[in-house]
């Protein structure tokens, strides 16, 4: 595939997060774009708004009559996409050229630095993170992102052309068609049993995504993880470890020892023990490019975070709003431990969106001990996206696992009235599903009872 002579490129599953970051590299090329998704939502509104065409029917009669050029046209799919789509079905049919998000992210990368930074949880946040580093640093970098930035409103950064920025995601073996230079690995816990089946899959398989990196020098691994790279670790025996962990006027600062270089106060924005060990993944890679501690520092400091990573969307003094991505217990611990960290004293609410029956099913105890942590919880329904719903795998069933004395299920109207009535003051909102298309409704209405 030459991306240089392409004209057109068609998506099918155009507002998934990674889909819509490659979406908008071709549409800022000057290609011709435009796609399909199931949902309306606000990353599709931001598409359109850039002049991205978008329909929410599969109809082939949809599809501008540009893409039907065979020769001219790439589509470009996701694996969540249903075998029977139709206009996936037409493009199969007549032959023409269509590839997996993460090939396509392969072949552009291939020719450029690129930086991959992988883990089943914290490969966002790290990711993003680099990616304001070398930013911020003047390097020549696009970074291809797993979420939305709140410093620049997108999920694609910067217009580099030699250096790059991905995220390497595990799902469907995606990450083994990357060509990392420098890259990471944050975590390799047990998720998505359902492509994978056993852990012990899904740890060879993070085994050789490493493996793509020849110079060991090259891959910083997290001190827990059992593969082979430079570790880099909180409080203990790591060639790079962070230390002296605090607060200092609402901000977290800790210092990070390298074998040759102590680097001191270096600020974060972020709560959470987790994202000092995400930051000090980012900064490593970036030391190890070239860029200056000092460089690295101040960029980290001005970092405002990525659209529901631990995101506050209402922060009074009597009343705090956060949401969050957070869909496996590890993720969840860490949004509990974070809200522990900054509200020692109070009572915190937690309304959680299960994602994908095969998910719950997987680590349904490890949920229920998860959510079982906070003095409040709220349970909707399970968010099936790929998926269809499997028997005994419910909300329900979850709900009457968990130990806390205030749990609940609840219909989303419910929450909206819930939200509407209530005078909790610290709640957040957790999951991967469309509970994300909640959030500004439920900000509104906690911003009137302010007012109120």
């Amino acid at each position: 595939m030459n991306i240089a002579t392409l004209k057109n490129v068609f998506f099918i599953g155009i507002g998934g997060i990674g889909m819509s970051a490659i979406a908008r590299y071709f549409h800022r090329l000057g290609k011709n774009v435009a796609g399909y998704d199931k949902t309306r939502t606000h990353l599709t509104d931001e598409l359109e708004a850039e002049g991205i065409a978008i329909h929410f029917e599969d109809n082939l009669k949809l599809i501008p009559e540009v893409f039907f050029n065979k020769e001219e046209t790439l589509v470009v799919i996701t694996p969540a996409v249903p075998k029977e789509h139709s206009e996936w079905n037409y493009f199969i049919e007549n032959n023409f050229e269509i590839k997996k998000r993460a090939e396509v992210l392969g072949i552009i990368t291939a020719n450029t630095f690129c930086f991959a930074v992988s883990g089943t949880h914290g490969k966002t946040t790290t990711s993003s993170m680099l990616a304001h580093i070398l930013f911020q640093n003047k390097v020549d970098v696009t970074s291809f992102l797993g979420g939305v930035l709140e410093n620049y409103n997108s999920n694609l950064v910067g217009e580099g052309k030699t250096v790059t920025v991905v995220e390497a995601d595990e799902f469907d073996r995606s990450f083994l068609h990357l060509h990392p230079d420098i890259a990471c690995v944050i975590s390799n816990d047990a998720d998505h049993l359902d492509i994978y089946g056993t852990n012990d899959e899904i740890k060879k398989s993070f085994q050789e995504f490493a493996d793509k990196v020849q110079d060991k020098s090259n891959l910083f691994v997290a001190s827990n993880v059992a593969i082979e790279g430079k570790k880099v670790g909180i409080d203990t025996e790591a060639e790079i470890v962070a230390r002296n962990l605090r607060i200092e006027n609402g901000m977290r600062v800790f210092d990070l020892q390298f074998a040759d270089e102590l680097v001191t106060h270096i600020h974060l924005q972020m709560p959470g023990e987790h994202n000092v060990l995400n930051a000090s993944l980012a900064f490593s890679m970036a030391r190890k490019y070239g860029l200056s501690a000092e460089g690295i520092k101040n960029a980290l400091a001005t970092f405002s975070g990525v659209r529901r990573r631990f995101s506050f969307k209402v922060r009074t003094a009597d009343l705090v709003y956060i949401d969050d991505y957070a869909h496996h217990p590890t993720e969840i611990n860490a949004v509990h431990d974070a809200m522990r960290e900054l509200y020692p004293n109070k009572k915190v609410v937690a309304i959680f969106q299960p994602h994908l029956f095969s998910r719950t099913n997987d680590f349904i105890e490890d949920f229920a001990t998860s959510l079982s942590k906070f003095d409040k919880t709220y349970l909707l329904d399970i968010y099936p996206a790929r998926e269809l719903p499997m028997e005994g795998v419910t909300s329900q069933v979850l709900l009457d696992r968990m130990t806390n004395q205030e749990k609940f299920l609840i219909t989303k109207d419910q929450l909206m009235q819930y939200v509407s009535e209530t005078d909790d003051q610290i709640i957040v909102t957790i999951g991967a599903g469309d509970i994300g298309e909640m959030v500004d409704d439920i900000k509104k209405v906690l911003e009137k009872r302010i007012q109120n």
